[in-house]
């Protein structure tokens, strides 16, 4: 008796989003999902990359909890890491293209607060809240070393879609609407044999 074959890896994101995707998201108003799904609509609306769509769809993954490490942690005061755990997780199906940002979201967070006159004052509490868990504003010397970073500039343009998308009146197309798009990025051999 043959192991039955492993799911398609956007079958699994989708389940996550259909499931634990429709928890609240932190006290804001609207859920996991709809914020990581209103994030890709605005980088779509601004005409971005797809992989710079399918990060900002994925930059949270990191807070479910049956997938990564979960949001209790956060919730508690600990930094779960997620964008790193979230990037991590996703490597064994996308490269670095789509987990570079997923990855540096955080830090773009924090490097904004630094460099950027009025940016700490977009943030939502929930925002404030986590940017103290995660470290708060960058040091100069920090904020230096992450601009100098090749990955930066994608990396604060998911943080700023990552912001904006806590509207609970948007229109937000669902997770299908995506599914080509993650398709055509994923990794050679990240599709399992059928």
């Amino acid at each position: 008796m043959s192991a039955a074959p492993a799911p398609h890896p956007v079958d699994v994101l989708a389940r996550l989003f259909e499931g634990e995707g429709r928890a609240e998201y932190f006290g804001e108003a609207v859920t996991q999902a709809q914020h990581m799904l209103q994030a890709a609509a605005l980088a779509e609306a601004a005409g971005a990359p797809p992989h710079l769509v399918a990060a900002a769809l994925l930059h949270d993954v990191g807070h479910f909890q049956g997938a990564v490490t979960g949001r209790d942690l956060m919730e508690n005061g600990t930094d779960n890491r997620h964008s790193h755990t979230g990037a991590d997780w996703l490597g064994q199906w996308f490269g670095p293209e789509v987990t570079g940002p997923v990855r540096l979201h955080v830090a773009a967070k924090r490097y904004l607060c630094t460099v950027e006159p009025g940016y700490f004052d977009l943030l939502s509490e929930a925002s404030v809240h986590t940017l103290r868990v995660q470290g708060g504003p960058m040091t100069e010397e920090q904020a230096r070393a992450f601009a100098a970073h090749p990955g930066s500039r994608d990396a604060v343009a998911v943080r700023r879609w990552d912001e904006q998308a806590k509207d609970p009146e948007l229109p937000t197309p669902d997770f299908a609407h995506f599914r080509p798009l993650l398709e055509v990025l994923l990794r050679p051999g990240a599709v399992p044999a059928r």
